[in-house]
């Protein structure tokens, strides 16, 4: 730092020697450590207390099974306890709106699925590939960029050999999710989650309107309320059988294989969840993918 700039900063500061600065900064960042750390321990206690009420004691909510890997919530432990309820049977997924190493279905690579990943960012395409090049050339993985609309989902299954009914299906596109997934005529996956809006109270219908060149603006104008959600999945065959507790996923299950697994009614009114987005509380280290071996 130039003389005439290192007094100028210090004189502004209050402070005379550099040495302070740097004292103050390393306090400073300790400071902000701690203050996450008690963040975290608050947010589970949180998340313990939010358990311990008696909406949440029927064994047949999926609320308490929430645990994530490589999920951005708790999606991967849901997915784990449906699938441990109902049972798989081709184990492919297909997901669309995903990140190299945070989405719904990594933690299913891991351990043995199959499916496709469709992302419309073309940076986020190159880093998959790369980093997802043996499951890719293996065949376990297929990943396409596409923009996805109601018009191009079912082309863009039946080019990458998505099975009519697969296991799992995952919709986060921030936008036209309903359309899309009411398009899916075709393809009946046996489970389902798809992003909801939770600013909605549980009663209220309300979709954003089509829109096929629709981009989300970080705001909450995106996707449907979980009654419209609720609705069409009827419509289609399916029944909502919970939420995540951040307010973020709503997941269903076809007719077919619902029997007595999961909390009746399956309305938007007894599966609701407000947004909770601070429990989204990152625990460990960032996530990051590698070569492994299962054994």
């Amino acid at each position: 730092m130039p003389a005439t700039l290192k007094s100028k900063f210090l004189r502004l500061s209050g402070l005379t020697h550099l040495r302070e600065v740097r004292w103050n900064i390393k306090h400073l960042t300790e400071s902000v450590r701690e203050a996450r750390q008690i963040r975290t321990l608050l947010t589970q206690e949180h998340l313990r207390q939010l358990l311990a009420e008696p909406k949440y004691q029927d064994p047949r909510r999926l609320s308490g099974h929430q645990f994530r890997v490589y999920s951005q919530n708790g999606e991967d432990g849901i997915f784990e306890e449906i699938f441990r309820r109902i049972g798989t049977t081709n184990q492919f997924f297909a997901e669309f709106g995903v990140q190299s190493c945070e989405n719904n279905s990594l933690y299913l690579l891991v351990k043995g699925w199959r499916g496709i990943w469709l992302e419309g960012d073309e940076s986020q395409v190159a880093l998959i590939q790369t980093e997802m090049a043996k499951q890719i050339q293996a065949g376990q993985l297929a990943v396409k960029r596409a923009f996805i609309t109601a018009e191009n989902i079912e082309a863009l299954f039946r080019e990458l050999q998505v099975p009519a009914e697969l296991d799992l299906l995952s919709i986060d596109i921030d936008g036209n999710d309903y359309w899309i997934w009411k398009a899916l005529g075709a393809f009946r996956p046996r489970v389902l989650v798809i992003e909801y809006n939770p600013i909605f109270p549980p009663h209220v219908r309300w979709v954003m309107k089509y829109n096929p060149t629709h981009n989300w603006q970080q705001d909450s104008y995106q996707g449907a309320s979980l009654k419209s959600l609720e609705l069409l999945g009827a419509a289609k065959g399916y029944k909502l059988v919970g939420c995540d507790l951040t307010g973020t996923n709503a997941f269903f299950v076809r007719d077919d294989l619902v029997s007595d697994h999961f909390a009746s009614p399956f309305t938007a009114e007894n599966h609701h969840e407000p947004a909770r987005y601070y429990l989204q509380t990152r625990l460990g280290h960032p996530r990051a993918w590698g070569e492994f071996e299962a054994v």
